[in-house]
């Protein structure tokens, strides 16, 4: 079986987490430095036949360097790093910034209007812990979804809501948007992060062509041990490439090996199909997560950072988005897989006039289910203003995908 191909394997992004403090006159350097490391490293991957698709940088909460004593402060501090990114942009390659957690109430109230206002240079989480009696701070959740609304009515379509998120129980080095920051107790460092869609699609298939077992138990033994190997042959590759460089700026510190899709690769959907799942929803979904998150989970000789687990986002993948017009799952299925995989309710589109309330409990939902499971999971939803559930979102963001939106129970 032929996994050996290097364009089935894409090197989704190559994450770096620094801290800036509030000294400006250094954030040229600091930014200069990531800048070129991740170039530096690119270039490494493509010489090797792996393709780049983004470089990330990841600061320390943003409180800690950014004048918040205003709105108008904030946006200048912001502009200054915006122009900073810029200037160090390469032609071809995207450049993506997280500005951090924030962790002060006055910190969340100025999210929408800077997420409004800087987009893709401003990715923000917030980070919801739990007390003594392992329940949420619904206070910090109830302020985190008027965040959610107000991006909803500030942004066109409500797309701003791509650059906000909120983790439960996730730890510091997640790779992927906007889960990501950095803790300024730890040393500047890097994550690689991978998108596997393509790879997994491609083994089964070979596979499938020739099978002859009829045991289901045999089969799915079969399906782990070629998408292991397959994963393993580029995480080992990956591997070798990174022993090659040598940097003292940034430490490696891990993978995450989950298959992150996207709308320009090949549709988790179709792994579910492959594994012999009718459609993704059907009977069997939560089983076929399970073992693909068992593969993700499975990696050797690297060590796995992030989520490193089964990725479903809604409006970023296009099987998952046709699944909504065809009816094929909901919310409370998106909720049922994530007790067995990966990220919680990602990229998940809802009526514009979704109350606070249940926009809250969804978010507590997950949050529960992320602590009692001991699993990082997030929620970012996308309220479309004037819009229903059931009607068809218009999107035109390039990272985003049209489909129905979701009924909040």
């Amino acid at each position: 079986m032929n996994y050996t191909n290097k364009n089935l394997c894409k090197i989704r992004t190559i994450t770096t987490f620094l801290t800036l403090t509030k000294d400006k006159s250094k954030w040229k350097e600091e930014i200069l430095k990531a800048c070129t490391f991740c170039n530096e490293l690119t270039q490494k991957f493509n010489k090797n036949d792996y393709e780049v698709q983004s470089i990330r940088i990841v600061t320390n909460a943003f409180g800690e360097y950014l004048n918040t004593s205003s709105l108008k402060k904030a946006k200048g501090d912001l502009k200054i790093l915006s122009n900073l990114l810029n200037s160090f942009a390469g032609d071809n390659l995207r450049i993506r910034f997280a500005i951090g957690e924030a962790k002060t109430l006055n910190e969340i109230e100025l999210v929408p209007e800077l997420i409004k206002d800087f987009g893709d240079l401003c990715n923000i989480c917030v980070n919801v812990p739990i007390d003594e009696y392992n329940i949420l701070d619904n206070e910090l959740i109830t302020h985190c979804s008027n965040v959610v609304r107000k991006i909803s009515q500030i942004t066109p379509r409500g797309e701003g809501n791509f650059n906000f998120t909120v983790n439960f129980n996730c730890k510091p080095y997640i790779p992927y948007f906007p889960a990501s920051y950095h803790d300024s107790n730890l040393e500047n460092s890097y994550v690689v992060g991978f998108e596997t869609p393509d790879l997994l699609i491609h083994v089964l298939k070979e596979f499938n062509k020739n099978k002859n077992i009829t045991n289901h138990q045999e089969l799915f033994n079969n399906y782990y041990e070629i998408m292991s190997k397959a994963l393993q042959y580029h995480v080992d590759n990956v591997k070798e490439i990174l022993c090659s460089y040598k940097n003292n700026d940034f430490k490696f510190i891990g993978i995450d090996s989950s298959a992150a899709p996207s709308k320009n690769c090949s549709s988790m959907v179709s792994v579910y199909e492959q594994l012999g799942v009718p459609y993704f929803g059907a009977s069997g979904s939560v089983e076929a997560s399970s073992l693909l998150t068992k593969v993700f989970k499975g990696v050797k000789n690297m060590p796995l950072v992030g989520f490193s687990g089964l990725m479903l986002a809604v409006i970023e993948d296009l099987g998952l988005s046709q699944g909504t017009v065809d009816k094929n799952y909901d919310i409370r299925s998106l909720l049922t897989y994530s007790s067995v995989c990966g990220i919680g309710l990602d990229t998940v589109p809802i009526a514009g006039d979704t109350s606070i309330d249940k926009i809250s409990a969804l978010m507590r939902d997950t949050g529960t289910m992320a602590f009692r499971l001991n699993k990082p999971l997030t929620v970012r939803l996308f309220p479309y203003p004037d819009k229903k559930a059931g009607e068809l979102t218009e999107y035109e963001s390039d990272d985003l995908c049209n489909c129905v939106i979701l009924d909040v129970p």
